[in-house]
């Protein structure tokens, strides 16, 4: 008998309804872990108003804030769907975090750093890889150098260097990776986050975790109830999102034939124009 194919519950799903418990710490932990290339270790998951669920989009977004053991905040957001300003949201989520968890009176030392992860299922902005990750850093337009922290301010902050005061981004274009090409335990991850499996060989921390808690046989009767009904919201999403696209593909190519028939006829009637003009030259001489 051939062994089953184990089907691994979605990502965004498990951070909404697993994933937060302590004891499944672990496989968020590791995840981040491989990402960040530094040992996480989660004190506790956060509520805040930039991640609370809305009616529109509580389908199409997951976010989760995280703050790590030495302080820092890590907000992990999945977006299945294009969204032309997300940039622009990805920046408005990181600033609101910052000023939700600075007190009033506080000094600006007290900003906490911010990690912001997006995991995104669709084409983010024009480029070829499949990882990006930005930072801040101030150069000089004169003389090229980077600006760095005064020995003071390593000792008074604990940072070495001033891109650490910033928020820094990840952004994980799944759709971007190449299945068949896993070069290091990132990619093993990335696998996981598009195919919703993880293969016998993958050592990346945190995947076996998430392979043991994450089989979709091991949910109860409620749980598969809720997830079955979340799988098919988002194919009713993706539904609309597909008619949405063919309706707008449909209406530019009648506005380009209405345009070379508007374009023909002026033609047509600029042709008229000059034979009227001829004839009535000719018949003046």
């Amino acid at each position: 008998m051939s062994k089953r194919k184990m089907k691994l519950i979605r990502f965004d799903w498990a951070i909404k309804k697993l994933l937060r418990h302590k004891a499944n710490f672990d496989i968020l932990e590791g995840f981040l872990s491989v990402l960040l290339s530094e040992a996480i270790t989660i004190k506790q998951i956060l509520d805040s108003e930039s991640n609370k669920e809305t009616e529109d989009d509580k389908h199409n977004r997951v976010d989760i804030l995280v703050e790590n053991s030495t302080g820092e905040l890590i907000i992990i957001e999945i977006q299945n769907s294009k969204e032309y300003d997300y940039f622009h949201r990805i920046l408005f989520g990181t600033s609101k975090i910052i000023t939700e968890h600075i007190k009033q009176g506080e000094p600006y030392a007290s900003v906490r750093k911010v990690i912001s992860i997006t995991i995104a299922y669709f084409d983010l902005g024009q480029g070829e890889d499949y990882v990006y990750h930005g930072t801040n850093s101030f150069k000089g337009i004169h003389k090229g150098d980077v600006l760095s922290l005064a020995e003071r301010q390593k000792e008074l902050y604990e940072k070495e260097e001033v891109y650490q005061v910033f928020p820094e981004y990840w952004l994980l274009k799944v759709q971007k990776f190449d299945d068949t090409i896993v070069q290091d335990k990132l990619d093993e991850w990335i696998y996981f986050l598009k195919n919703g499996e993880v293969k016998e060989e993958f050592t990346a921390k945190g995947l076996s975790e998430a392979k043991e808690r994450l089989d979709e046989m091991k949910l109860s009767k409620k749980e598969r109830l809720a997830y079955e009904k979340y799988l098919d919201e988002l194919r009713e999403i993706a539904s609309k999102n597909h008619t949405k696209d063919a309706d707008a593909k449909k209406l530019i190519e009648q506005g380009i034939e209405q345009g070379k028939r508007e374009v023909q006829n002026r033609a047509i009637q600029m042709a008229i124009d000059a034979i009227k003009d001829d004839f009535f030259l000719c018949s003046a001489q």
